[in-house]
């Protein structure tokens, strides 16, 4: 089989049968298995992406593979370079620590604002995402466990009823995927992180915005750590 990259696969790689979607698949089904390939690291930073041996892998037209890399091109996640084609996006220690940065602030401001004007279905809701998330940890399904995970975090920042908020966050979520999932890589770092959002889920509970916002931050500033020592 033609390879995805212009080097050859890591030993170890699944084999890209494996992320074979059907025929009848629409864009975000697309977008959500390359956006899946790039944050487990099927597709590396850096990678050249063959649109045709990727189309072939995945079984799906070169048409909505186009336009799947233009929506991660959008989100950061991949670069659409003139010769080149599709690259996955390579981020510097000075890139990650930037977005954490700002991901925290707006993260912190989330979760005050949040616990103050939330109703109590939607604490409820964003709770109910935590008990999932401790399942997936206690199952150790890695990549539904990040998903969940990522989806508590949007969903403190949807509950702050700021649009320009969510909007800023979405960007930066996106492009930081791959980079916030190498955090939880070895049994400690991803026992440390659980641990940090089993006291995100109690302050939610008891709406104390101050305390979540701290804990906010410290998952943000230790996760930045855990990054650094992985990347």
């Amino acid at each position: 089989m033609t390879s995805i990259a212009s080097t050859e696969p890591q030993a170890g790689a699944a084999p890209l049968e494996d992320f074979a979607i059907p025929r009848q698949s629409l864009h975000g089904q697309v977008v959500t298995r390359l956006r899946d390939m790039v944050t487990e690291g099927h597709l590396a930073p850096g990678q050249r992406i063959n649109e045709v041996a990727l189309g072939a892998a995945l079984g799906v037209s070169r048409t909505p593979l186009r336009e799947a890399l233009k929506t991660l091109a959008g989100e950061g996640l991949v670069e659409l370079v003139p010769t080149r084609g599709a690259v996955v996006r390579r981020f510097s220690l000075k890139d990650i620590a930037d977005s954490m940065e700002v991901l925290k602030a707006l993260e912190q401001l989330a979760g005050r604002r949040a616990c103050a004007v939330a109703t109590d279905a939607e604490i409820a809701h964003v709770l109910a995402l935590h008990d999932q998330l401790r399942e997936r940890y206690a199952a150790g399904d890695r990549l539904p466990y990040f998903k969940v995970n990522q989806a508590i975090h949007s969903a403190i920042v949807t509950l702050a009823d700021n649009p320009t908020l969510l909007r800023m966050h979405e960007i930066l979520q996106a492009q930081m995927k791959r980079i916030r999932f190498i955090g939880h890589e070895g049994a400690n770092k991803w026992a440390a992180a659980m641990a940090e959002h089993e006291e995100m889920a109690a302050a939610m509970a008891r709406r104390d915005g101050e305390a979540l916002a701290e804990v906010i931050g410290r998952h943000h500033d230790l996760g930045l750590e855990r990054i650094r020592e992985a990347y």
